[in-house]
């Protein structure tokens, strides 16, 4: 639980000294850490060998995982975070004359969520600055970098004083974060991600706002999943992490709401990084699968009306205006939107065993299968193949006939095809009848909702 019933006032810090051992024990306990202890321990942690060890901090991160936080605690440690390193600024963004609104949106992560492609240069097509600030992947989920980068010549890593111009004259970045922004969250995310405790829900929190507050936007929409293919399974712990977060933003200054989305099916029909740049430029030339173009037009209609505006996203998806934004970004960042992307040299078809409707394609097996093809890391740094990937042939509703192809797998290393084939072996279930169609947005949570 994110909240301690009758939590006490946390440890005494007896004239005013705070050591490690006692703030971890503090937490074991069952009693909220106050600030000063918050304070020093973020401080601490942050400065590579000063006072806690990474040992120390396993431990204080597993008793947060195991007791909970209070929102109290959630939001001075997120603050703490942010304090660790620089904030950014773009309230003097100018076009024309005009102050430029400022709008971004993080997902929780999934397979085949692309939705960032296409996203950021639609909301940017209508005068709105997006400074989207993604990562990389790593496991079975995909990282918006990474896709980026199998355009030829795209580059992630942009000078402040050059974000600031491409976003007053195209109006969208998509890069990666620099080092000095809530550098804190960079060594405590690497430690969770060790330690079986990234699903902890105060951890998860304060982690995202950190760096969407540091990152200095005006407004904030957040795309959390649950299911299969996310990091938290059941639709109340994302409701739950969404209400955390939602708060965490307000009370920073941060205009902020939440989609609840399910991510039990791959979005669209491709996971991998090549593979779904293809299918994003496929949605801003007015195609695309129906469920990505769903969820890219519900996120967008949050963040024009976050940034103030009463438009319809439909327009400039169907006018070009999306794509010119793309383009455009793509080209400021040294990339060749009309060059070829990398297709894999390799690829084998799995076949459906039985006719009958898809009722079932599961996101965590196909994500497992996309990275044991190369798509993605199994630890930071390591390189990924640009087009390797999974493209999913029959999604859950429509009908299949023995020997009809369900997923084609792409790679340049054809070893890999066994592992990945082992995985796709779950992925899909095949019934008499339909089933039910689960919505893919599942609710919206906006403060004190």
């Amino acid at each position: 639980m994110t909240t301690l019933d009758g939590a006490g006032d946390g440890a005494h810090e007896d004239a005013g000294i705070i050591d490690t051992i006692s703030v971890i024990r503090t937490k074991r306990d069952g009693a909220e850490l106050s600030d000063a202890q918050i304070d020093w321990v973020i401080d601490r942690y942050a400065r590579e060998h000063a006072h806690v060890a990474d040992e120390q901090m396993s431990a204080l991160l597993m008793a947060i995982l195991l007791r909970g936080m209070s929102r109290r605690e959630i939001a001075r440690w997120t603050e703490a975070m942010i304090n660790s390193g620089r904030r950014m600024d773009f309230s003097g963004l100018r076009r024309n004359g005009r102050r430029l609104v400022t709008v971004d949106k993080h997902s929780t992560g999934g397979v085949g969520d692309k939705i960032t492609l296409p996203l950021a240069p639609l909301v940017a097509s209508f005068g709105v600055a997006v400074p989207q600030l993604s990562g990389r992947g790593l496991g079975h989920t995909g990282g918006t970098l990474d896709k980026l980068e199998a355009i030829p010549g795209w580059r992630a890593e942009i000078d402040p004083a050059d974000m600031v111009t491409q976003l007053e004259r195209v109006g969208a970045v998509i890069c990666a974060a620099g080092g000095d922004l809530a550098p804190a969250d960079r060594r405590l995310y690497a430690l969770r991600d060790v330690t079986a405790t990234v699903e902890a829900i105060p951890l998860l929190a304060s982690s995202i706002m950190s760096k969407k507050i540091a990152e200095g936007t005006g407004a904030l929409v957040l795309d959390v999943k649950f299911g299969t293919g996310a990091f938290l399974k059941t639709e109340a712990e994302s409701r739950e992490l969404a209400q955390t977060m939602v708060e965490l933003g307000e009370s920073a200054g941060v205009r902020s709401r939440a989609l609840l989305t399910d991510m039990n099916t791959p979005l669209g029909r491709t996971a991998g990084n090549a593979l779904e740049v293809a299918e994003s430029v496929e949605v801003l030339a007015g195609g695309g699968p129906d469920d990505v173009v769903e969820l890219t037009l519900a996120l967008a209609r949050e963040m024009l009306d976050a940034a103030g505006l009463d438009v319809d996203p439909v327009v400039n998806l169907a006018n070009g205006k999306a794509m010119d934004v793309w383009r455009a970004m793509i080209t400021a960042q040294g990339g060749d939107p009309a060059a070829p992307l990398p297709q894999a040299r390799h690829t084998d078809t799995v076949v459906a065993g039985d006719s009958g409707v898809v009722t079932r394609v599961d996101a965590w097996d196909v994500g497992i299968a996309a990275w044991r093809l190369g798509a993605g890391r199994a630890v930071p740094g390591e390189n990924v193949q640009a087009e390797a990937g999974i493209t999913v042939h029959a999604k859950p509703g429509e009908r299949v006939r023995r020997g009809d192809p369900l997923f084609t797998m792409h790679t340049r290393t054809p070893e890999r095809f066994a592992a990945a084939r082992a995985s796709l072996a779950t992925a899909v279930t095949v019934d008499d009848a339909p089933s039910e169609r689960t919505p893919l947005i599942a609710g919206r949570v906006t403060v004190g909702a």
